[in-house]
């Protein structure tokens, strides 16, 4: 099967793709990894140059006074998956979309695609990294940044990419 006939549809973990772009990580007081801003309007483009994709699923907490960060982002090409949010021990809001980026891309679209491109460096999905390999439907694993990428990862070198190598273009 030929790249040009294949659907390619990427999920993406909207959390982990900000926060393993933009945070800083120190280790014993020292800078390891220097944050930067993604711009998720070139990041769009990326993906449907680099790789071809079709959809674009990102998977993000929903807050209302983020409405025009949504409008936005619809308007780059994505279809935003929203996961009702709570606030943690410290108030922050938090919605963690595992759960629904795995059943999006094992169940609900499944049929609809012939590759997928998990957006994520989080261990919590390697069931799903496993099932679409065991599968023949995973593409790539994009990983925000190599300093912060799980230790269960280490078993699918061939379908890395590490986007921390794309800051010039992306940023």
């Amino acid at each position: 099967m030929k790249r040009e006939n294949l659907t390619i549809y990427a999920f993406i973990d909207g959390q982990n793709l900000n926060l393993g772009t933009s945070k800083n990580i120190v280790k014993n007081e020292k800078l390891i990894y220097k944050g930067w801003k993604l711009d998720f309007r070139k990041f769009r483009i990326y993906l449907k140059n680099k790789f071809h994709v079709d959809k674009a699923f990102l998977f993000i907490g929903y807050l209302k006074e983020n409405e025009t960060l949504y409008k936005n982002l619809k308007s780059y090409g994505y279809i935003l998956v929203f996961k009702p949010t709570v606030k943690d021990n410290q108030g922050k809001p938090k919605g963690n979309v595992d759960a629904e980026l795995v059943l999006h891309a094992s169940a609900v679209e499944y049929n609809n695609y012939n590759k997928a491109i998990v957006v994520s460096g989080d261990g919590d999905f390697y069931c799903l990294h496993n099932y679409l390999k065991d599968k023949d439907k995973l593409l790539k694993i994009i990983i925000p940044n190599e300093k912060s990428e799980s230790s269960l990862l280490k078993e699918f070198q061939k379908y890395k990419v590490f986007l921390s190598f794309e800051k010039n273009r992306l940023k």
